[in-house]
């Protein structure tokens, strides 16, 4: 909308336009009286995404304005779910008196809320980290840089494109930045497009050495990494205009390299359903037979583990160590934990510190978390260093907690502006100003019983109300008996309500006081504040403190209670599990058949075959399962676990359609195949089950022989193959490192009975058949269907030529070779001149031209 056309709108829907025209990509909450309104397209879209009612009010051009709105006071359920749809909302409130506004009353933006950005903890999910992420994207690499606003961590990568999906599962960020000419596709939160100058990395250098208060970046390990500090840039200048205050809790920014960790794709995480379900849903997954963590900063840390498995053996180890001492402490854990159940969320609540939008309930949870650290540090044994580093962390701060203990009451009042927050004796004024509204009641009592006795009506009352302040109230039977200096205030059906000059001028300063006392007190929460403030940092580490321990205190129970042991690190390449046990599924069921694996240079590839629902998947899921919290320092559900280096774990397990991407299920599986075979190493874990199934037989299967082939003699990954291809179980003569095992099962009458068990050597049979009909396949189909295996096995049995699956056989009636080709194989190029070639190549042509 241009100016002109602005200027023909009321004065209060021209702030409105003025405020939209700066956000016009975002939501508009535009506080009026007890609502947020939203007006024109912002209207109807939100009366569409959260079913409220679209009104109208006024009129633009001829056309009404169309209205929605929501109250104030729950504003916040709207907000939520409009940034769980991906949106981001400007709230703009009154800062003006609607009494004294001679206009309209004046407003302001208060707060950007975007889906990144979130640290109001009424919207935050406690479980769950919120990451905003930028992207800044050159031909051959990119720079990416994410942010968790709430505890102030900052971090880089660089990366090459093809790896993006990877980090972005990985990461999970709520909202992207990108720049607005680069496609980026498949993303599943919102997108934010920014023009391509924010992403400038000189700029970038300049404005991140301002923010950490350096000459340079080179302390902080990531001046090498110029299209990451662009992609910081972006980030740090987007935070600081939706938050409109300064960021001093970031402080640092740390380089990621892929080396840190073993890496996971999209399809792994998705397929070893490590947070969440083939079906998007929270159970049953890895995460929630782990946690029994006893607060969100736990809960958030175990799933950062898990998504983070890591390859320096030295924070493994360390972690392993310290959940073995507690598992052996089992009464020191369980104290641990209850301990750590009364602590408040410090990580967030330091961060809201920081950004000055702490609640009050915020300060009190911290006072109180902060007298519980004394106990949680002499729980802690003192044995082992790592256990030792975390107590140091937790060092009292009494400063601290006798600061809020002075100034915030025992249970405050969820917001500040209803007052009741600071305790009395905090401060002089704010006590006196109290002190006038409280005494209020005793003052009325005192003047009701004056006024009855010196006018004689014994039914006199003295009341207040917000409408019209402190009255006196008589019956109108009575109003000819009042004093002379009794000045009418209101005038009912069967009351007259009077003022005197004694009760007006109490009114005056009680009236006051309360004002003076709530703004006296949010001056003093302000205040606080801002003396928390540089104490943020010594926060935010207590809160990481709490965390690990919180972890590995319910790990101590995790392995007590499922039986899980100390994974060992190996120097050798490879991955040993005895008695391992698929622990989501072993959560599920009543009894789990335990199986080993042994995957070694000389036992480089297992060919599992075996009947459909004998266990295939969920025996090569939990190798996987176990491999990576192994990798994780966790403890382990198998008996023996030796895990040597591996530097990424790769899973092709089941597939459907992509309808939105247009791709096929044998296109999903090939496509997920490619990545493997461009991506695997030496010290890989691959996982691979029943590739080529989504085409012919006989191109599936020769797919899925050249793919064994590959894997086994030119990328050497350790890798579980399982298929339902018995022709490729021959490829144990040919290559020495590959290994048939299979899960077997055995028919007891009309029943078929799957054993589970891991055992060396091929099937004997699929057994596709009997597990038709457990599925409840109609009987005349399941006896048509064995009369025709018959067929087919007595005619694969009829005599002839042994046949090679895999030789290339020539068509019976191969036609003789092109003269063409017999002169061209005595050529010698090298020979040639440039005109005997010329000349050659003529004659080559006149050839094709007169053959058939």
């Amino acid at each position: 909308m241009s100016n002109k056309e602005i200027f023909t709108h009321t004065p209060m829907m021209q702030q409105y336009l003025g405020i939209k025209a700066q956000n016009p990509d975002m939501l508009l909450f535009y506080r009026m009286g007890d609502f947020y309104e939203l007006f024109f397209d912002d209207a109807e879209k939100a009366s569409r995404l959260l079913n409220i009612t679209l009104t109208t009010r006024g009129a633009s051009a001829g056309t009404p304005i169309k209205m929605a709105g929501v109250p104030y006071h729950s504003a916040e359920q709207y907000l939520a779910r409009l940034l769980k749809l991906g949106e981001s909302v400007v709230i703009a409130e009154q800062i003006g008196d609607p009494a004294t506004s001679k206009g309209p009353v004046e407003r302001q933006v208060a707060r950007i809320v975007t889906p990144g950005t979130l640290t109001d903890s009424g919207l935050l999910d406690e479980t769950c980290d919120t990451l905003i992420l930028a992207i800044a994207p050159r031909a051959e690499s990119v720079g990416v840089a994410w942010l968790n606003l709430a505890a102030g961590r900052f971090q880089v990568s660089e990366i090459h494109p093809n790896a993006l999906p990877a980090l972005l599962a990985r990461v999970r960020p709520a909202e992207i930045l990108a720049p607005d000419d680069f496609t980026l596709s498949g993303a599943s939160c919102a997108v934010r497009r920014l023009a391509p100058w924010q992403f400038d990395a000189d700029r970038a250098h300049t404005r991140l050495a301002q923010q950490f208060g350096s000459r340079d970046l080179s302390g902080f390990g990531v001046a090498d990494l110029p299209l990451a500090l662009a992609a910081a840039g972006a980030l740090l200048d987007y935070i600081q205009t939706t938050q409109r205050t300064t960021l001093p809790h970031i402080q640092s920014i740390h380089a990621e390299r892929d080396s840190d960790f073993v890496q996971l794709d999209a399809a792994t995480r998705r397929n070893l359903e490590l947070t969440e379900t083939l079906r998007g849903e929270a159970s049953p997954t890895l995460l929630s037979v782990l946690d029994t963590t006893a607060t969100g900063m736990g809960t958030r840390l175990l799933r950062h583990w898990l998504h983070h498995p890591l390859r320096d053996r030295a924070v493994l180890i360390r972690r392993r160590d310290a959940i073995g001492v507690l598992a052996e402490q089992p009464d020191t854990a369980t104290t641990l934990t209850r301990l750590l159940r009364s602590c408040a969320d410090v990580e967030r609540i330091s961060g809201r510190i920081a950004l000055k939008n702490a609640r009050p309930r915020d300060l009190s949870g911290l006072r109180d978390t902060l007298a519980l650290l004394p106990d949680l540090a002499a729980t802690l044994p003192d044995d082992r260093a790592h256990l030792t580093a975390l107590q140091a962390a937790l060092a009292a701060r009494p400063d601290l907690h006798e600061l809020l203990a002075r100034a915030v009451l025992p249970e405050p009042a969820s917001v500040l502006r209803e007052g009741g927050v600071i305790a009395d004796g905090y401060d002089a004024n704010l006590d006196e100003l109290r002190a006038l509204t409280r005494d209020a009641g005793a003052f009325l009592l005192e003047l009701e019983t004056r006024e009855r006795a010196r006018s004689g009506i014994g039914t006199l009352k003295v009341e207040y109300n917000r409408v019209h302040g402190f009255y006196i109230e008589v019956s109108r039977a009575q109003s000819d008996n009042v004093p002379d200096d009794y000045r009418r205030r209101q005038t009912l059906k069967y009351a007259e309500r009077y003022i005197t000059p004694e009760l007006k001028a109490f009114e005056d300063k009680a009236l006051s006081a309360q004002d003076r006392a709530l703004a006296r007190e949010k001056a003093l929460f302000e205040a606080l504040l801002e003396m928390l403030t540089p104490h943020v940092p010594d926060l935010l580490a207590i809160a990481a403190a709490l965390a690990e321990i919180d972890v590995l205190a319910s790990q101590a129970e995790r392995t007590n209670t499922l039986k899980l042991c100390a994974p060992d690190y190996s120097d050798e390449p490879g991955i040993v599990i005895r008695g391992g046990r698929h622990p989501v599924v072993e959560a599920q069921v009543a009894h789990f058949i335990q199986n080993d694996v042994q995957l070694t240079r000389a036992r480089q590839m297992l060919l599992i075959t075996g009947p459909n629902m004998g266990g295939k998947s969920t025996y090569m899921r939990q190798v996987a399962l176990i491999t990576l919290l192994a990798c994780c320092g966790l403890w382990v559900p198998a008996s023996v676990a030796k895990i040597g280096d591996i530097d990424q774990i790769f899973t092709r397990i089941g597939a459907s359609d992509d309808l939105a991407g247009g791709r096929s299920t044998f296109m999903v599986e090939m496509t997920e195949t490619a990545h493997i075979l461009h991506n695997a190493s030496a010290i890989s874990l691959v996982l691979l089950d029943e590739i080529g199934r989504g085409t012919s037989t006989f191109d599936g299967l020769a797919l899925a022989w050249a793919v064994a082939r590959h894997l086994v003699s030119a990328t050497r990954a350790f890798t579980l193959f399982a298929t339902h291809y018995f022709e490729l179980t021959q490829l144990a003569n040919e290559y020495k490192q590959l290994v048939n095992v299979h899960l077997d099962a055995k028919e007891h009458g009309a029943n078929l009975v799957f054993l589970h068990a891991v055992e060396d050597g091929p099937a004997s049979q699929s057994y596709g058949i009997q597990v038709a009909r457990l599925a409840g396949v109609p009987s005349p189909i399941i006896a048509a269907a064995r009369r025709h295996l018959r067929e087919l096995e007595d005619a694969q049995l009829q005599p002839g030529p042994q046949g090679d699956l895999f030789a290339a056989h020539l068509p019976n009636d191969e036609p003789p070779p092109h003269p063409a080709l017999d002169q061209l194989r005595e050529i010698d190029p090298d020979a040639l001149t440039p005109k005997a070639a010329l000349d050659m190549l003529y004659s080559l042509k006149a050839l094709t031209d007169t053959s058939p």
